[in-house]
């Protein structure tokens, strides 16, 4: 038991390492496209989900925001106000709170829906297509980030994001999508693909580590 905590230990500190490495490199982990950031963030968060449990994945979701935060107060955007309570909203002096809602809440969201998305799925696959399950997880967490925070962007910041990317009306929400569409989707694969590769191997070695 006390050799399992540590290998899950080592494996926290190697998830929260990776990540900050992700951020540290310029177009490594925020990939700048528009004025919105594609992301690989989300892939150490997904896979720690799975493999040491939903609260050290919210954990590790919780630091994916954090990061997120610190890097839209200290290398801000045309959007960064969305991320960021220090950075002053369109037309105004001040910051808002409701950017913690939209920086913390999906991605602590995304350590904690793989584990139980890739649970079901084993359950209904009776274990036996493992990489199937994996797959699928990896995929529901990346469109939980994408999804989550397009949608309260829209809902919480829809006017001052209407004037950054120059749109009104129907037109805001569509573009939502569009960003659901060409972004969220293209990243949900990726990071499909890569939980199905690595997830495997870390629980096999954890089922080692618990034998």
């Amino acid at each position: 038991m006390k050799k399992n905590n540590t290998f899950q230990f080592v494996l926290t500190a190697l998830f929260l390492g990776i990540m900050i490495l992700l951020a540290s490199v310029p177009f490594l982990g925020f990939i700048p496209i528009g004025p919105l950031n594609a992301t690989t963030m989300h892939i150490p968060v997904i896979i720690g989900s799975i493999v040491l449990g939903p609260r050290i994945g919210a954990l590790l979701g919780g630091s994916f925001g954090i990061i997120s935060l610190i890097r839209a107060t200290t290398m801000p955007s045309a959007l960064s106000f969305v991320f960021s309570p220090f950075i002053p909203v369109i037309g105004t002096n001040h910051g808002s709170w409701k950017a913690l809602i939209v920086v913390l809440i999906p991605r602590i969201l995304i350590g904690i829906v793989p584990y139980y998305v890739y649970q079901l799925c084993q359950k209904g696959l009776k274990n036996k297509v493992q990489p199937i399950s994996l797959f699928i997880a990896g995929l529901s967490g990346g469109l939980t980030n994408t999804i989550l925070v397009m949608n309260f962007i829209y809902f919480l910041f829809q006017k001052d994001y209407a004037q950054v990317i120059g749109k009104g009306g129907h037109a805001v929400y569509a573009a939502v999508n569009a960003v659901i569409l060409t972004q969220g989707i293209p990243e949900a694969i990726v990071a499909g693909v890569f939980t199905s590769a690595v997830a495997a191997i870390l629980l096999k070695l954890m089922k080692k580590q618990t034998n």
